[in-house]
């Protein structure tokens, strides 16, 4: 059955419930075994029936069916030379999801998970996350099952060299503009616009999280930890309180992780915890600015395992193949990857006294851990909105290469805390039930849809 096909349930009046779960159904029959794009869709789904079924427009132009298919999806075979003078061979993606709102943007991921689910669903999330970023953007993501981990400088530079040599056809500064994800910093990003720059003879914002002598924008590698505090700052505002005293819990030790944490102190908080995939340290004492900089250099120069830090700091413990969601708190920050909390550690987080969630990666809660923090009524900040400092200050690094400009640190951070507090303000007005309680999942994905939706309307059936 076609995707399009229009829904028995809604052709016979049924419920909005009924609508959703029969539209559901066709995803996962044109979608089949893509679990992770499943997931993302019915969450988004659930909460903007309702919308969708009030505006006659909508269901006749099929806004939502067409949502749910990318624009396009690329795949091609990456192959390089590895420092035994060895061929190897990585599969290339690039999801164009939608561009409705402006050119698609969305990172780069380079890891073995990397599969056309994964990105589906990513580069859906990320058409709903630019959409509430205030900025016009589309949504897109993209990367290969390369592993960069273990790779030398040389092997790593070479890949990129010949990813880019396929992606190279499907981009531009108005046409998709990638940044970073998982696996790709700014090592990757040099060496992928090296290559871009080498193979077109051009010299653009085709890429963002470039350095900062050619392009690149402060505060670029901070954004997306420092707007994920920002946001829980607002959404703990809403109820009188602020960071000040608080226990922090955060996973993983990454970018998005480690600015968490330096955000974090700032506004006097108290991070205990990192992680990586070989567990979780615990340090009760905190995670100080003298701790955290070993934790940088640690992971960032010297690519090792958090392990080496309780054998380093005294007092801190080390939980092997452990996340840290058992460890008491009152703020938590999914910061590493999809589904990394479960609907048992949804409950021993609320259980231990957590009020506060703000996701840092995308997706991290699964379904059944969300439901548990609704139904505890806590402050739950989804990733499209909680982390969406990070593609804000993409686009503001497009708009600077547009411009032939550059901005303070300063002025980043003001406009990203304004963006933030923007995002936070749409979650609130689309969010709002029961009284005083803010459904931030329910508020975000509204928001963002019907922004992504009206646009599609004005632009006409395509």
């Amino acid at each position: 059955m076609s995707i399009l096909a229009p829904s028995k349930h809604a052709a016979a009046g049924g419920s909005c419930t009924q609508v959703a779960e029969a539209f559901m159904e066709r995803v996962i029959a044109q979608n089949p075994g893509e679990v992770e794009f499943h997931q993302a869709v019915g969450e988004v789904v659930r909460t903007v029936m309702p919308v969708v079924q009030a505006n006659r427009a909508y269901r006749e132009a099929r806004i939502l069916e067409r949502m749910v298919v990318p624009d396009r999806m690329i795949t091609f075979r990456v192959t390089w030379v590895d420092d035994r003078n060895e061929v190897q061979v990585n599969r290339g993606y690039r999801v164009q999801m939608s561009a409705a709102i402006g050119p698609y943007k969305g990172g780069l991921r380079f890891h073995p998970s990397v599969c056309p689910s994964i990105l589906k669903f990513l580069a859906f999330e990320q058409v709903l996350k630019n959409s509430l970023t205030t900025l016009p953007m589309g949504g897109a993501k993209g990367g290969s099952d390369f592993d960069p981990h273990g790779r030398s400088e040389g092997e790593i530079m070479r890949f990129c060299q010949a990813f880019m040599s396929e992606l190279v056809w499907h981009i531009g500064p108005d046409i998709d503009v990638p940044a970073g994800d998982i696996g790709v910093g700014g090592r990757e990003i040099g060496c992928l616009f090296g290559q871009y720059r080498k193979l077109t003879r051009r010299f653009n914002g085709v890429l963002t999280g470039k350095g900062m002598a050619w392009g690149g924008s402060n505060l670029r590698p901070e954004a997306t930890g420092y707007g994920a505090v920002y946001f829980a700052q607002e959404m703990l505002a809403t109820r009188g309180q602020d960071m000040k005293g608080k226990v922090a819990t955060v996973s993983g030790s990454g970018n998005v992780a480690q600015y968490t944490v330096e955000k974090l102190l700032a506004l006097g908080a108290k991070p205990v915890t990192l992680s990586d995939s070989g567990g979780t340290i615990v340090d009760r004492d905190g995670i100080n600015a003298e701790k955290l900089a070993w934790v940088m250099q640690l992971k960032n120069v010297r690519r090792g395992r958090m392990s080496e830090y309780a054998e380093h700091f005294k007092g801190a413990t080390f939980m092997a193949s452990r996340k840290p969601w058992s460890v008491p708190c009152d703020l938590a920050f999914p910061s590493a990857t999809q589904n990394e909390i479960i609907e048992q550690d949804a409950q021993e987080l609320v259980k231990s006294g957590c009020i506060c969630v703000a996701e840092g990666a995308n997706m991290p809660s699964s379904p059944e851990a969300v439901e548990v923090f609704q139904n505890a009524r806590i402050l739950y900040g989804p990733g499209k909105a909680a982390n969406a400092g990070g593609v804000s200050v993409s686009g503001l690094e497009m708009t600077q290469n547009a411009g032939c400009m550059r901005r303070s640190r300063e002025e980043v951070d003001q406009q990203l805390k304004h963006i933030m507090r923007t995002i936070h303000g749409n979650c609130v007005q689309y969010g709002r039930v029961d009284g005083d309680y803010v459904d931030y999942l329910r508020g975000a994905n509204i928001a963002g849809f019907t922004k992504v939706a009206n646009a599609m309307l004005e632009q006409g059936i395509q």
